[in-house]
């Protein structure tokens, strides 16, 4: 069997059970959901040994510190992933919600109902969390999940999948509902990206230029994630302390992370104030700032920023800090460089801040508040099967009812169109 072949022998495998999973209780999935979570925990040592070899392969090509954090499971990550699927059960079974409901002069009545995906294609990076994630929303929701991580993380996502169909095995959501492709080839991301019929959505998860790859030439229908060039904005009344302590966390909590913040406009009223401050609380958190002109003329010894730091979504402890003269002016540089992920805005003025939210073009804009909270966990959605950054279907976090479409019902009392 050719290792192309694999790709369309999991994609029926998983569509093969699609009817079993459409018809599955909400408490006979909760229960699989349970078993899982209790399985990962059970068998944390032998995931952590798994892992433990994708580290030492990455250590070895010298990746950053923040990739190898990203990729990392310890054991609270991996205590978290079996927490994330818990939460999963305490929320309503989205399918067969019905979302409208209307009767028509002929007494045809039309039902809105929501209704699984199918078989999801999940192309992701580095984060081994995402296969749990992943899965388990994707077995809530009455979906099958074809997986293809990244060859750095392969290990992990190998004893992941196998716990999880394992755990299955011992419930009544078949264990076929997971598949994980273990070629790491690029022709089997081009297979699924081309698995038409067989997969009915793609989804990836990672760097800009694997979104990009996807995007442009999947023929299979993208929900596409982005990546998170975040801004934080700090208006001339903002509170300073609060405005340190939210960039400090911003950059510092999981610099790796997409919701991480990586530059930060200051109004120069207040970069005249307080900004040698906050470069000293950047510094003694390790921080490398590259900076504008005015801000090395405030915090010397800073690298001058060139329009490529503008663009860059870092992943690490690196920000970019920008002077700037006006709300306007912040605006306009985050709709030059922004990514649609999540932008913040801090200070005290209501008026500012409502001119932010309501112009500012992204899945999630925040008064004052780090841009960290973009998570579908954060935002009682569970756990998420990544942050959506267009604007078709779904939009920021993408939780349980991102992962459902719709149908119409019927119902007739034997009515004929005239």
């Amino acid at each position: 069997m050719s290792r192309q072949s694999d790709v369309r022998k999991k994609a029926l495998l998983g569509r093969s059970v699609l009817r079993q999973l459409v018809m599955l209780t909400k408490d006979e999935k909760d229960a699989a959901l349970l078993q899982v979570a209790d399985a990962i925990v059970n068998r944390k040592e032998e995931i952590i040994q798994g892992n433990d070899l994708d580290r030492k392969a990455a250590i070895k090509e010298q990746v950053s510190q923040a990739l190898l954090d990203r990729l990392t499971l310890t054991d609270k990550r991996v205590q978290e992933m079996a927490e994330g699927l818990r939460q999963l059960v305490h929320l309503d079974d989205p399918i067969g919600e019905v979302l409208e409901t209307r009767t028509l002069a002929n007494e045809l009545r039309i039902e809105k109902v929501r209704v699984p995906l199918g078989v999801i294609g999940m192309i992701y990076e580095a984060r081994p969390n995402v296969t749990v994630d992943a899965a388990g929303i994707a077995l809530k929701t009455g979906n099958a999940i074809l997986l293809r991580g990244s060859s750095s993380a392969c290990h992990s996502n190998a004893i992941l999948t196998k716990v999880i169909q394992q755990a299955l095995e011992q419930t009544s959501v078949p264990s076929a509902a997971v598949q994980l492709v273990e070629n790491q080839d690029r022709s089997a991301v081009q297979e699924m990206m081309t698995a038409n019929g067989l997969i009915d959505v793609i989804i990836p998860r990672g760097g800009a230029g694997l979104i990009q790859r996807v995007v442009k030439e999947s023929t299979v229908p993208v929900l596409e994630t982005g990546v998170g060039n975040c801004h934080i904005y700090i208006h001339q009344d903002a509170n300073p302390k609060m405005a340190n302590d939210i960039v400090i966390n911003a950059k510092t909590d999981r610099p790796a992370v997409c919701n991480a913040v990586e530059t930060i406009l200051v109004h120069h009223a207040w970069a005249e104030r307080h900004l040698r401050e906050l470069g000293n609380r950047l510094l003694e958190q390790e921080v490398e700032v590259r900076g504008c002109l005015q801000t090395q003329t405030i915090l010397p010894g800073v690298d001058l920023a060139t329009d490529a730091d503008w663009k860059t979504e870092y992943l690490d402890r690196i920000l970019a800090v920008k002077v700037v003269d006006s709300l306007e002016s912040a605006i306009t540089h985050i709709d030059q460089y922004g990514s649609h992920h999540s932008e913040a805005i801090l200070t005290e003025d209501a008026t500012a801040a409502h001119v932010f939210l309501t112009v500012v073009d992204a899945a999630a804009v925040y008064h004052n508040a780090s841009t960290r909270f973009t998570d579908g966990g954060q935002f009682g959605f569970g756990a998420e099967i990544g942050i959506s950054t267009q604007k078709l279907h779904a939009r920021g976090p993408m939780g349980l009812k991102e992962m459902t479409s719709y149908q119409y019902r019927i119902h007739g009392t034997g009515q004929i169109r005239k």
